[in-house]
C-alpha cells in the first residue's frame, strides 16, 4: 500500500450484523401484557378468552381496550366475568400506557398489527402476533400452541425483526374565509407509520399532481393516479402491487413508488433511510390530493399543505417464530406464492439426442 495510506486516511472497518443475532431478553420478568383484538370478529372470541384466562393465570397484569370488552358475547360471559374483572382497559387516542406494557399480543391479521402500532406513537413494546386473520404476512404465530409460545416469550431469549415505521408530519395552513381573512395558525400532526403513506387523487377523475421534494430539492413530480412512500415492511403490500420490490425489513431504506404514473419510464426507486421526503400540490394542479397513513386517518391535501417524511426513531420490535430470514421467505411462499410454477420434467440422456 501508498505510505500515505495509515498516516492520512484512518483505518475504517464496518460491522454488518445478522439479523439472527437479534434478540428478545428481558432484564427482569415481564409483569404486563396488552392483548389487541380485532373488534367484530366472532371467531376471535374463543382464541380471545383461552389467551386472557391463560395469561391471567400466569399472573400476568392484562390490559385490554375498552371497546373490545363492549362486546356483549364477552361482557355478557358470565363465566368470563372473574377475568373481565381483572383486566385494565383504556380508550385508544385518550389514555397513554406507553410506560405501563411490557409487551403486546395480536389476535387477527396484519391489520390487527397495524393498529397496534398506532397505539403507540413513541418507544413500542414487543409485538407477538398470532395468525387469526386473511393473510397473515406480519403474523408468524399459529395459536395451536399458544400455551407453550407465550410461555417461551415470557421467559425470554427469542428472536426479534425491528420493524422500521416512518415518521410523519402533516402541516396544514389556515382555513380562508369568504372576506379573504385567514381563520386559525397552520395546523401541524404527526402520525407514526408501518407499512405507507399514500397520496392518491381521492374522488377527483383528474390525474394527482405532486411535487416530490428530497432533503429539500426536488426531483419529481408525480402525474397520475399518486405515490406510495412505504417502509421494507410496507413493500410486501400496497407497493409490491404497484410493482416494487420486496424489501426484507432489516434494511435500512424508504421505498417510493408511483401508482399508474402517466410515464412510462416512472420507476419505483429506494432511498436511503434517513433521508427526509416532502409531498405537497403541485402549484399547477388541477384538484386537491388526499393522503392516508396505513389505511387510516385519511384527510384532503390541499395547496400550501405539506407532507414530510423521514425514519422514525421508533421501530416496532415483532417477535418472530424462527427467525427474521426464515420468517420472512416462509411469508413469501406461504402468502404470495413467491416463483411457485410447476418444476420442468428431468431430461435423459436419450432425450437429449433428438
Amino acid at each position: 500500500p501508498a505510505p500515505w495510506l495509515e498516516s492520512e486516511v484512518p483505518v475504517m472497518s464496518m460491522h454488518i450484523q445478522d439479523p439472527a443475532s437479534q434478540r428478545l431478553t428481558w432484564n427482569k420478568p415481564p409483569k404486563s401484557v396488552l392483548v389487541v383484538k380485532k373488534i367484530q370478529d366472532a371467531s376471535l372470541l374463543q382464541p380471545f378468552k383461552e389467551l386472557c384466562v391463560f395469561l391471567t393465570e400466569k399472573n400476568m397484569i392484562v390490559y385490554v381496550e375498552s371497546k373490545v370488552l363492549a362486546d356483549t358475547a364477552i361482557a355478557g360471559d358470565e363465566s368470563f366475568g372473574a377475568v373481565i374483572q381483572k383486566f385494565c382497559t383504556f380508550r385508544e387516542d385518550l389514555d397513554d400506557i406507553s410506560n405501563r406494557v411490557d409487551f403486546i399480543i395480536c389476535l387477527g391479521g396484519d391489520g390487527t398489527l397495524l393498529y397496534a402500532s398506532s397505539l403507540f406513537q413513541e418507544s413500542v413494546p414487543p409485538v407477538m402476533a398470532f395468525h387469526l386473520g386473511s393473510l397473515g404476512f406480519l403474523t408468524p404465530f399459529k395459536f395451536d400452541t399458544y400455551q407453550s409460545q407465550v410461555t417461551q416469550i415470557i421467559e425470554g431469549n427469542t428472536a426479534i425483526i425491528l420493524r422500521s415505521r416512518l415518521r410523519v408530519r402533516v402541516v396544514k395552513k389556515g382555513i380562508i374565509m369568504t372576506n379573504g381573512d385567514s381563520e386559525g395558525s397552520r395546523k401541524s400532526m404527526q402520525y407514526q407509520v408501518l407499512n405507507e403513506v399514500v397520496v392518491d387523487r381521492g374522488p377527483s377523475s383528474y390525474l394527482s399532481n405532486v411535487d416530490l421534494f428530497l432533503d429539500g430539492h426536488l426531483i419529481t413530480t408525480v402525474q397520475g393516479d399518486g405515490v406510495i412512500v412505504s417502509t421494507p415492511t410496507g413493500s410486501t403490500a400496497y407497493a409490491v402491487a404497484a410493482g416494487a420490490s420486496m424489501i426484507h425489513p432489516n434494511v435500512p431504506a424508504i421505498m417510493i413508488t408511483p401508482i399508474c404514473p402517466h410515464s412510462l419510464s416512472f420507476r419505483p426507486i429506494v432511498v436511503p433511510a434517513g433521508v427526509e421526503l416532502k409531498i405537497m400540490l403541485s402549484r399547477d394542479a388541477r384538484n386537491t390530493a388526499w393522503v392516508s397513513f396505513d389505511g387510516r386517518k385519511r384527510q384532503e391535501i390541499c395547496h400550501g399543505d405539506s407532507i414530510t417524511i423521514t425514519t422514525s426513531c421508533f421501530p416496532v420490535p415483532s417477535i418472530c417464530f424462527r427467525d427474521p430470514v426464515n420468517d420472512w421467505f416462509e411469508s413469501l411462499s406461504q402468502c404470495l406464492h413467491w416463483n411457485v410454477r410447476k418444476k420442468q420434467n428431468y431430461l435423459s440422456s436419450e432425450e437429449e439426442e433428438f
